[in-house]
């Protein structure tokens, strides 16, 4: 295997990928390898040592993403079964999975918010590339002719600053004047958006206590975030009905404004009109003083104790609805409020030890 790669690809890596290959991981080994009692953990050979227990499994997967140019960028990946008769992966489970993939990631809602996405190679567990996996990579190559490797070392070392995860592209090399496709290893960067930081930084600091562990913590984090969204969802609801009613209010106003408009646009001409007759610049006409007459005997008909309650209630009702605004105002910038001060103190938590009281 060749020290570096020097194809000149940039390859930046989601976290969500080594989050998924570690899961994957830890699903398998606790399958293969249940609790059991302390002293069924060894066997003795004839000579009395201890027999080590078996080797850790090897998990294997594919990885999808985008590439545009030369930036490659692994953003998820889904898992796969490995055939030991032919030291390859299962392959009906692969099409299988890559008719489900072209269904459901690339045809549907993917499609619409990650329209780019297709399968860029594959990931494994282990401590270094073997000549085995070569095999698999082979295999990987009727779908993508230069697919990627992405290995995880499971195995923990505490000196080690850097991520147990390396990435290997495969180069036709001439090896004793035979060419071979041998695996070079290149660099990544960590890329992240805003939720899976989110997301990350919520799951490391859940931490065991009260004797707990860390999944009971993580489900009454989920819980807490449920109510959270349920109530959430009520308030939007309720916002929701006001717009609608807001909405009926305004068609109604905007009905209102309309006949008022055009009843002062007609008094206007009426006015005008009365204006003339007085100054002499048009007949008088003993009819349409009349029926003016008629017309400003009516204004005092409004006086009635009906109007009254009735443009009190209306009144009343606009008056409520304005309350009824103001006061979701201030329920939302309490919450915003209230949410800064939680993550305010939850920081100063987990610098000094405290903990939050809201």
């Amino acid at each position: 295997m060749a020290s570096s790669s020097s194809s000149g690809l940039t390859f930046k890596l989601h976290p969500l990928v080594i989050v998924n290959i570690s899961d994957h991981y830890t699903r398998v080994k606790s399958q293969m390898n249940p609790p059991i009692s302390h002293h069924n953990t060894t066997t003795t050979t004839n000579g009395g040592d201890a027999v080590a227990s078996s080797a850790p499994p090897r998990v294997y997967g594919c990885v999808i993403g985008v590439q545009k140019g030369r930036t490659v960028e692994i953003f998820n990946s889904f898992e796969l079964l490995y055939d030991s008769s032919n030291n390859s992966l299962d392959r009906p489970f692969l099409e299988k999975k890559q008719e489900l993939c072209s269904v459901f990631v690339f045809s549907s809602c993917y499609k619409k918010v990650f329209p780019h996405f297709y399968i860029l190679g594959w990931y494994s567990t282990g401590s270094d590339a073997e000549e085995s996996d070569m095999l698999i990579h082979k295999a990987l190559m009727d779908i993508n002719e230069s697919p990627v490797y992405l290995l995880l070392n499971p195995s923990i070392n505490h000196s080690q600053k850097d991520l147990p995860v390396s990435i290997f592209e495969s180069e036709l090399h001439v090896i004793e004047g035979v060419p071979q496709l041998i695996f070079v290893r290149s660099s990544y960067t960590i890329e992240t958006v805003e939720a899976e930081r989110i997301s990350v930084d919520h799951v490391a600091h859940l931490k065991p206590s009260d004797g707990g562990s860390a999944a009971t913590q993580l489900a009454a984090h989920l819980t807490g975030i449920h109510s959270a969204i349920k109530m959430l969802h009520s308030r939007i609801k309720v916002l929701h009905h006001y717009l609608l009613a807001m909405q009926k209010v305004a068609a109604h106003l905007t009905g209102i404004h309309s006949a008022i408009k055009m009843l002062h646009s007609r008094i206007k001409v009426l006015h005008h009109y009365l204006l003339a007759m007085q100054k002499g610049d048009v007949p008088c006409e003993n009819s349409l003083l009349r029926q003016v007459s008629s017309l400003l005997r009516r204004l005092p008909a409004i006086e009635s104790g009906k109007f009254q309650d009735d443009f009190i209630m209306e009144y009343n009702d606009t008056l409520l609805i304005s309350y009824l605004a103001m006061l979701t105002n201030c329920s939302s910038a309490t919450n915003e409020l209230v949410d800064k001060f939680n993550t305010a103190y939850d920081r100063h938590s987990r610098r000094g030890g405290r903990t939050a009281f809201m």
